[in-house]
């Protein structure tokens, strides 16, 4: 619930269902869509070769998330990788305060 009332303020709407029961999928698309642009396809930098055994699609599949959510530079956190953002973040936050409300 939170994650479909998330993506509505975001200005998300739904890929497919009804209204209001498929926002999740509009997210895991777009997700699948770069991950077969970006590690599947050919020529791509997360593959060692071709895709002949289950074990060379996870091993381009884990090397491709690894990068995805530690690597990639990410147009909404100022050009950083993710895992710098996260440093970033706690660096400046208040231990006793993290989540920044005011009272």
């Amino acid at each position: 619930m939170r994650c479909g009332e998330t993506l509505l303020l975001e200005g998300l709407v739904p890929s497919i269902g009804t209204v209001g029961d498929a926002l999740d999928n509009a997210l895991a698309e777009t997700t699948i869509g770069l991950y077969k642009t970006e590690c599947i396809r050919d020529g791509s930098p997360f593959r060692r070769g071709p895709l002949d055994r289950l074990a060379d699609l996870e091993e381009a599949t884990s090397a491709w998330v690894h990068w995805y959510n530690t690597g990639r530079l990410m147009h909404r956190l100022g050009r950083v990788p993710p895992t710098e953002a996260e440093a970033d973040h706690y660096a400046t936050t208040d231990p006793a305060n993290p989540a920044g409300h005011t009272n």
